[in-house]
């Protein structure tokens, strides 16, 4: 596995760059419309599960796990296919959307973080990344009634946070495989 993540150190970095990206948006334009929110993050969902299936598929290196981030990137394919086949969603709806997402590849995070930790060291941001995702994914689940702009600021700053843990991540990652 730890050869596999050297050889795609980058596309951590770029799944967390798009997160960092889509949760400034959020921040700059408050108020957007849910239905422009659905758009944008199912366009996040979407593209980045694209590139995380496109890292499983075309790794190959024997004997790894990449059944992990393929798996992510079917989760985010599928979240960001429905939510563009049910554009009128309504807000708690997307809200339980974005929650399970978040959790499943939280869990799967977590999961890989620990099969991680026996190759390399500081696989703690991986794990890291998956907590964050599991505690926002609670959070949501738990407060879907606090509204439009405190939601809007909750998935900004759960996309900034998320996306500086992946990019951490990477450039460890990255170090690691040049060392």
């Amino acid at each position: 596995m730890r050869r596999y993540m050297a050889k795609y150190w980058w596309v951590f970095l770029v799944r967390g760059l798009l997160g960092i990206v889509f949760g400034v948006l959020a921040f700059v334009m408050p108020v957007i419309t849910l239905a422009t929110l659905v758009i944008v993050w199912g366009a996040y969902a979407f593209t980045d599960g694209i590139v995380a299936l496109w890292a499983a598929i075309t790794g190959n290196t024997d004997n790894d796990n990449r059944w992990l981030v393929g798996l992510q990137g079917v989760i985010g394919v599928a979240a960001g296919v429905l939510t563009f086949v049910m554009p009128v969603v309504t807000g708690l709806g997307l809200l339980m959307l974005i929650a399970a997402w978040s959790l499943a590849v939280g869990v799967l995070q977590l999961v890989a973080a620990v099969k991680l930790r026996k190759e390399i060291t500081s696989e703690l941001w991986l794990g890291l990344s998956g907590l964050v995702s599991i505690l926002f994914a609670f959070f949501v689940i738990a407060r879907p009634g606090e509204g439009a702009l405190a939601v809007i600021w909750i998935i900004g700053s759960y996309s900034i946070i998320f996306g500086v843990i992946l990019v951490a991540f990477a450039l460890r990652v990255r170090k690691a495989a040049n060392a």
